[in-house]
């Protein structure tokens, strides 16, 4: 069947303001732009878009799904803003828990405290005997109360394991705070949840995605729910004909061997992607990887999550199945340990690789970057989560090239836009509006280092043919053009136009994937 999409704006993303008035869609692909007159006579039906505004369907270029579905279902800490209200919360949320269960929150914060203050162990037996884990909102650090330290054989005596960091008191004893690969002790301990709990986290997300005009997502769950076949079979048992949506699944290196010798996806919806490799942490638990020490703890500079020599033998066994690599890099020294190890190891030819985060860059950095075929894989809510806390972590001297969206588009790199949610908030509004502002919603100052603000239409590309590039997909996706997926997101407002909150104020109309409507709002009619 054809059907003809008319009656709205719709802006390609070939170029800034070119819009066209009428699409022609056959069998989820665009087979024709022109006018109304030019193509009517062609449709079998028509889709009167009201006066709507249709663009690319946005994607989010990285993203944990599984997570983001948990959040929904679990106890989300991540907007509480004091130590007290936390304090309550968890009192109020383990109240009726059986001991021999475990308690997991997500998403807590100590820089939205006044105080700043992290939780220790003995505080939180106080709330629960039951053994509680509580994953910091960039889930490079976690809080354990004795009893997870127990089950983890966590003590005074435990060393630090490679690429994580056991927090001590005075006295040598572990505070129950976890950085990095410490965390795994405590995981390893969690019960694995079941398939059918998977299904319904991942139920929850693509539902919650599609509600917000994304069309697809690049996915990191594969490392985290055991064997890699779990939450495979939650994707597949998600995104079927009725509920179509886009998702390229990160591989975890711990998992990439064997999904390459027997993971069967589904595509063109669950598509394979990249092998994902971590360099370094984060900033907020002062684990990123800086070439400098920490501004406000000279002591440490970060954590290298592995050694020079292994992050090398695994890029290189990326390349033995001729694959791209997907690397975390948010520190300045992280990422130049990434480039020794792709330079050492030459991505295949049709293949690019990621630099996820990239939030601490240098001059000489960036030249090594324009030599590579990489891409940057950003994201914009970072500033407004991380300001203006990071000038504490990181001195003002290495501010002018911290979170440089603008000095790295002008470069020549192509950049990705995604949120890391569960981390941020996966609203691609809220992205855009951070890209084109760098500041909170609704607030009024000139933005964080106002002069690596991008204009609407740079930060829209970010989830249009920025996501598509970073999957090699532009010749298919991420513009509205003749040839390419019939993937749309439409909204009741033009975001070119009017103030900057018109971006966040904008309602999605419809979400729609290889030309079938997969939301719409309610009471929202189309013909």
């Amino acid at each position: 069947m054809k059907v003809l999409w008319h009656g709205g704006l719709i802006y390609t993303m070939s170029a800034e303001s070119e819009t066209v008035q009428a699409v022609l869609v056959e069998e989820g692909k665009i087979s024709k732009l022109g006018t109304y007159d030019q193509l009517k006579n062609e449709a079998d039906r028509e889709v009167d878009l009201k006066g709507k505004v249709v663009y690319p369907g946005f994607v989010d270029s990285h993203m944990h799904m599984i997570g983001h579905g948990e959040k929904l279902l679990r106890v989300d800490l991540s907007k509480i803003e004091s130590a007290e209200e936390m304090k309550e919360r968890l009192h109020q949320a383990t109240a009726n828990i059986i001991n021999n269960d475990w308690f997991i929150g997500e998403g807590w914060n100590e820089n939205n405290f006044p105080d700043r203050k992290i939780f220790h162990r003995q505080e939180l037996d106080e709330i629960t005997e039951a053994p509680m884990l509580l994953k910091r909102i960039c889930r490079h650090a976690i809080l354990a109360n004795s009893s997870a330290l127990a089950l983890a054989g966590i003590t005074k005596d435990t060393p630090d394991p490679e690429g994580g960091v056991i927090v001590r008191d005075n006295d040598g004893e572990p505070t129950g705070y976890l950085l990095d690969a410490a965390q795994d002790m405590v995981f390893a301990k969690v019960p694995e949840v079941s398939v059918a709990y998977l299904t319904r986290a991942l139920e929850m997300s693509v539902d919650n995605l599609l509600s917000l005009g994304l069309t697809g997502a690049h996915t990191e769950d594969m490392g985290y729910y055991g064997d890699y076949s779990r939450p495979l079979q939650a994707f597949k048992n998600v995104i079927k004909e009725n509920r179509k949506f886009r998702a390229n699944l990160l591989r975890a290196h711990s998992e990439f061997e064997k999904m390459m010798a027997g993971a069967e996806y589904g595509e063109p919806f669950i598509d394979p992607g990249a092998m994902k490799i971590f360099a370094d942490g984060a900033l907020g638990g002062r684990t990123a990887l800086l070439s400098k020490p920490y501004n406000d703890d000279p002591s440490t500079s970060g954590v290298a999550i592995h050694g020079d020599l292994e992050l090398k033998e695994l890029v290189a066994m990326a390349r033995k199945y001729g694959e791209a690599i997907a690397i975390h890099v948010i520190g300045d020294l992280g990422l130049e340990k990434a480039l020794d190890a792709i330079e050492a190891h030459p991505v295949p030819e049709g293949k690019r690789d990621r630099l996820i985060h990239t939030v601490i860059v240098r001059k000489d950095l960036v030249e090594r970057m324009q030599k590579l075929d990489v891409i940057l894989d950003l994201q914009p809510s970072f500033v407004t989560s991380d300001f203006p806390w990071v000038v504490e972590r990181l001195g003002e001297e290495r501010m002018e090239w911290a979170y440089a969206w603008k000095k790295l588009l002008d470069s020549g790199l192509i950049l990705a836009g995604g949120s890391d949610a569960p981390i941020e908030e996966v609203d691609p509004r809220l992205g855009i509006y951070a890209a084109v502002t760098r500041r909170n919603p609704y607030e009024t100052h000139e933005g964080y280092l106002p002069e690596e603000k991008l204009s609407r239409f740079e930060a829209i590309q970010l989830y249009t043919s920025g996501s598509a590039a970073a999957i090699c997909k532009e010749h298919e996706r991420g513009l509205i053009k003749e040839g390419y997926d019939a993937d749309f997101t439409i909204f009741d407002r033009d975001l070119f136009d009017g103030n900057e909150e018109q971006l966040l104020e904008a309602q999605v109309e419809m979400t729609v994937v290889a030309g079938d409507i997969m939301f719409q709002k309610a009471g929202a009619v189309m013909n």
